[in-house]
C-alpha cells in the first residue's frame, strides 16, 4: 500500500458526538452518500460508515442490487435509491432525495465504473465516451451536486474508488477512467480544499474478494481513514 501520509487510528465509538475535522454533528442526520453501491466495496464502505453511527444514502442502476444492500446494513436510517449515473438529471434528483432524508452529506464516495477490457481500435468513440460517462462524468456531476453545499458548511469528504495505479492495454477505457479520477480529486483539492472538503481516490489494485489481499472490508476501512484525518493530514490517495 502507498499512501503519501501517516496511518490513523478509527475514532472509538464513545467520540462520534464530533467529527474529526473538530465540527459536532449529528451521528445519523450527518451521513454518507454512496454512488454505485453493490456487494463488493460499496456495501462494505456503506457498512463501516453505518456501523459508527451514520445514516446511509445509497444509489445504484439496479433496484434489485440497492435493495439486497440495503436489506443487508439492516438500518433504518438507510435510504436505497434507484438511478443510472450516466443520466444527469436523475442521478441529481437522486442525491436531492439523500439530502432532502438526511442533510447534506458528511461523506460521499464514487463507487461506479465501467469495467471491461478492451484496446485502443477496439471501441467506437462513442463506446469511449459511455465508459467515461461513467468513470468521470458520473463523479463530477455528484460533486458538483454536492460539493459547494459541503464547502459552505466547512466540512466533508469527497472519495472516489479508483484503481490502474499504471495504465494497462488490454483494459484502455478503464485506465483512461481512472486516469480522469485522479485528475478530478486534483481539481476538486484545488477549488475546494481550503473550504474544508477533503477529495482523495481509494485505488485498487487487484481484484476484489474477500479474504484477499483486496477483501471489500479491509478496503473499506482505508475510506474511513481518509474521512477521519485532519486537514493538516490530508493524504489524496491511497493505493492499495
Amino acid at each position: 500500500m502507498a499512501t503519501t501520509g501517516p496511518p490513523q487510528q478509527s475514532p472509538s465509538t464513545a467520540a462520534l458526538d464530533l467529527d474529526l475535522k473538530g465540527k459536532a454533528y449529528d451521528p445519523v442526520m450527518s451521513g454518507i452518500v454512496v454512488v454505485g453501491v453493490g456487494p463488493g466495496i460499496g456495501l462494505a464502505v456503506a457498512r463501516r460508515f453505518v456501523r459508527e453511527g451514520m445514516s446511509a444514502g445509497l444509489i445504484a442502476r439496479s433496484e434489485a442490487t440497492v435493495k439486497a444492500a440495503a436489506e443487508e446494513l439492516g438500518s433504518a436510517e438507510v435510504l436505497p435509491i434507484t438511478a443510472d449515473v450516466t443520466d444527469e438529471a436523475g442521478l441529481r434528483t437522486a442525491l436531492d432525495q439523500v439530502v432532502e432524508a438526511y442533510g447534506v452529506p458528511e461523506v460521499v464516495v464514487y463507487n461506479a465504473a465501467l469495467i471491461q477490457p478492451d484496446r485502443i481500435g477496439e471501441l467506437t468513440a462513442q463506446q469511449h465516451l459511455d465508459a467515461l460517462s461513467v468513470n468521470v462524468v458520473g463523479a463530477i456531476t455528484t460533486a458538483a451536486q454536492l460539493v459547494p453545499a459541503m464547502a459552505e458548511r466547512g466540512s466533508g469528504s469527497f472519495l472516489i474508488t479508483g484503481g490502474m495505479p499504471l495504465p494497462k492495454p488490454d483494459y484502455a477505457s478503464l485506465s483512461l477512467g481512472k486516469a480522469g479520477v485522479r485528475a478530478v480529486v486534483t481539481l476538486l483539492h484545488q477549488q475546494y480544499g481550503a473550504a474544508g472538503v477533503h477529495a482523495a481516490s481509494v485505488t485498487v489494485s487487484g481484484g476484489v474478494s474477500p479474504g484477499s489481499g483486496w477483501d471489500p472490508d479491509d478496503i473499506a476501512n482505508h475510506y474511513w481513514r481518509l474521512h477521519t484525518q485532519t486537514p493538516a493530514e490530508w493524504i489524496h490517495e491511497i493505493v492499495i
